[in-house]
């Protein structure tokens, strides 16, 4: 069967050169963009009950933009004016480059990884003598706890913010030729808005390993993968299964 309609369960992509907005314009589909989950902090009085004081940190660890928001509303919520000698390891360079929303750049000790969270490790050994705050959401990668016991570093981890499952029920008699999800919580809301999801003919394509199980878990049929070495990005796996299935 044909795609002419994708929706992706997250928010639209600001920057304006989208590789969604190429898809749209070579293949001829209409793509929706609707976060199946969204984010909500956690107050300052929720910070404290877990025996959080933020004067006792030298060091932040950052691995998204909601880290970073989040920690900073914190900070503000306590009135904690963030001292000039805080460090800040950020998981990528574009959580590094978001962090000059709320700081000079040029004048704060900032330490990047390249992509994934176990390259920080080098940096961690390198400055074990610093005491680390992870201010996270409510859902963690294993991957980001165990690299941390591995560095022998003293940190600490602060919910700060948690993930919620999006009201759908306007999307009930809507129906998409493919669905896009990029992690487990996607997976979750929809099961949990549309309990009674039946697959049908919808194509169902997901981003990651633990999405990939989540999907699998859920006993939904799993139609586009990514990333693979031939399609590393999910525009790419789309627009490979749409070149496919739309010129039969």
């Amino acid at each position: 069967m044909k795609v002419k309609t994708i929706l992706v369960s997250q928010p639209e992509p600001k920057m304006e050169n989208s590789p969604y907005l190429r898809l749209i314009e070579k293949e001829k589909v209409k793509v929706d963009f609707r976060p199946f989950i969204h984010v909500e902090g956690v107050d300052a009085k929720g910070v404290r009950q877990q025996k959080i004081d933020l004067n006792n940190y030298t060091a932040i660890i950052l691995t998204s933009r909601n880290s970073v928001d989040h920690f900073f509303r914190i900070a503000e919520e306590m009135r904690f004016k963030v001292p000039d000698t805080m460090k800040y390891f950020c998981q990528s360079e574009a959580v590094a480059f978001y962090l000059q929303k709320y700081v000079v750049y040029r004048k704060r000790k900032i330490y990047v990884g390249q992509r994934n969270f176990n390259e920080l490790l080098p940096l961690f050994k390198k400055y074990k003598e610093e005491s680390y705050l992870l201010p996270s959401s409510d859902v963690l990668k294993p991957a980001i706890p165990e690299t941390l016991e591995q560095s022998g570093i003293n940190w600490t981890r602060g919910i700060f913010y948690k993930t919620v499952i999006s009201d759908l029920s306007d999307l009930r008699d809507v129906y998409y030729d493919v669905l896009v999800f990029f992690s487990p919580s996607g997976i979750e809301s929809l099961l949990k808005n549309f309990p009674d999801f039946e697959q049908n003919n919808t194509r169902i394509a997901v981003f990651g390993n633990s999405t990939v199980k989540a999907a699998t878990d859920a006993g939904l049929r799993i139609d586009i993968k990514a990333p693979t070495p031939e399609t590393p990005s999910m525009t790419m796996a789309l627009q490979k299964y749409i070149t496919s299935v739309n010129k039969k």
